[in-house]
């Protein structure tokens, strides 16, 4: 069994358990496997509460395994004060529920690690696409975070060296939204770690959210 951390695309692949993200207000009941959140470029003030209304209904389905994407960009118009108190707010649910969180971050690593501490999130938190260098990596692993790769390790053949440095029970793949398959980013992976990709995942996907589903 393979298994995609995050993506926004379920195929028909019968070997890989995919979480697939979903949007509060394009919600699909029917897929097997996916995280619920709002994405920071895609707030809106005038729908928050029924969309925060959704996500705690759906955190609490055995199915939803997480809650993301969610997280801060700097990149972005939306004010920083605004994404923190959109990201906050989820963030209680996924404590109250004890559901991992997949991040999307963008220039905005301190500010995640600070709120992390500030409200006491114990649950697993993976920053999702990680493609930065190694001082920003130790940086997240010493605070706990879990790391996420997928297109970058592909296309960036520096990130290799920043992955072979990432501990094996802190990493997870996905395919996010490229035309690339997880089989891709596994073999990659593993021509990089040089050992069981597949089992380490499986491993790590237990480790982190307490089960192993069957498809």
């Amino acid at each position: 069994m393979l298994y995609n951390l995050h993506t926004h695309k379920k195929t028909e692949l019968s070997n890989v358990l995919e979480v697939v993200n979903q949007y509060p207000n394009e919600f699909d009941g029917k897929l097997p496997y996916y995280s619920i959140g709002i994405h920071p470029w895609y707030i809106n003030l005038d729908n928050l509460e029924d969309e925060l209304n959704i996500i705690e209904d759906k955190l609490q389905l055995k199915n939803c395994l997480a809650l993301g994407e969610s997280g801060l960009d700097k990149r972005i118009e939306i004010p920083m004060d605004i994404q923190l108190q959109v990201f906050e707010k989820q963030l209680v649910f996924a404590k109250k529920h004890k559901k991992p969180v997949i991040l999307h971050c963008v220039s905005a690593y301190q500010e995640v690690i600070e709120v992390k501490k500030r409200m006491q999130i114990e649950t697993p938190m993976i920053i999702h696409g990680f493609s930065k260098n190694w001082q920003v990596a130790k940086s997240l692993l010493d605070n706990g975070f879990y790391l996420s790769f997928g297109k970058y390790l592909l296309r960036n053949s520096e990130l290799s060296e920043v992955f072979e440095q990432v501990p094996n029970d802190r990493f997870f793949l996905e395919t996010d939204r490229v035309e690339e398959s997880i089989i891709e980013v596994y073999q990659k992976a593993s021509d990089i770690k040089k050992i069981s990709i597949e089992k380490q995942v499986e491993e790590n996907f237990k480790t982190v959210f307490g089960l192993s589903p069957e498809i």
